[in-house]
């Protein structure tokens, strides 16, 4: 089974980048299921249901989140009908949404997907992504063996903690938020793949996707400052990783960034 992985989406940019490459790519690479992180979809902060719609409309079957899911009010609804956005699992009780979801494709193709949130570095008091992975494994792991899981955090440490605390109980654990690809992709000694963080989908001529200028400008100053979204120099950044749908033990990864050459409208 061939997965695509694609790092957080970064507003519209982002969202053509994956509407005028994913479905080529998914067909030339044979991929099996796409899954991307929707938490900076519009507008470059939090995720509305039209570019929620408009990526799983592009090929992409699992869209996971983090801090920013609850910025646009409309999503509350949404997560709570669809089970094909998830919000971080380790939010208390009660939240709108789920964190994880079993995935099917109707010819016999199944994954777990989880979706955490660390809390090393990152706002508001969550419950211990340990802990809450665990029992989503005791309680769906029985699913499929291939079993994909979410990171996002800030500290690389907390999210290569959570590599090795999974390592040989899940298919991949890949992290997510930072935007910034790391070069780290292995596959660890219970055959579990990992990376640091994905990348994102969006532009590369930007600080973490957003208008240079303005965020030199904030860091300079120190005063609050408008943020938009970059256009220049579009990418679309990710993994592959091939796991075996009998043992859910991966047998590859590898990095990818496409370039878009596309334009927006």
């Amino acid at each position: 089974m061939r997965i695509l992985m694609l790092g957080d989406v970064v507003g519209r940019p982002g969202r053509r980048a994956i509407r005028d490459l994913v479905p080529a790519f998914v067909k030339s690479e044979g991929i099996d299921l796409v899954v991307a992180n929707a938490e900076n979809a519009s507008g470059g902060i939090g995720v509305d249901i039209k570019s929620a719609e408009e990526l799983l409309a592009s090929g992409v079957h699992v869209l996971t989140s983090g801090n920013h899911i609850w910025k646009k009010k409309e999503i509350y609804s949404y997560l709570e009908r669809s089970p094909l956005l998830l919000r971080p699992a380790n939010y208390p009780d009660g939240s709108p949404g789920q964190g994880w979801t079993e995935w099917h494709n109707g010819t016999g193709l199944r994954a777990l997907i989880v979706n955490l949130q660390g809390r090393v570095f990152m706002p508001g008091h969550l419950d211990d992504p340990f802990r809450c992975v665990d029992a989503i494994l005791r309680q769906h792991g029985g699913f499929s063996p291939v079993i994909l899981v979410d990171m996002h955090a800030e500290a690389t440490s907390e999210k290569n903690a959570m590599g090795w605390y999974l390592d040989g109980r899940v298919s991949v654990v890949y992290g997510t938020h930072t935007h910034v690809q790391t070069a780290d992709e292995r596959i660890l000694p219970g055959g579990t793949a990992y990376v640091t963080d994905l990348g994102m989908c969006g532009p590369s001529d930007s600080v973490i996707g957003m208008e240079k200028e303005s965020v030199i400008q904030g860091l300079l100053s120190q005063m609050p400052q408008k943020f938009e979204v970059a256009r220049e120099n579009v990418v679309l950044q990710g993994i592959v990783s091939e796991v075996d749908e009998g043992t859910g033990k991966a047998r590859s990864i590898h990095r990818i960034r496409l370039h878009w050459t596309g334009s927006e409208a």
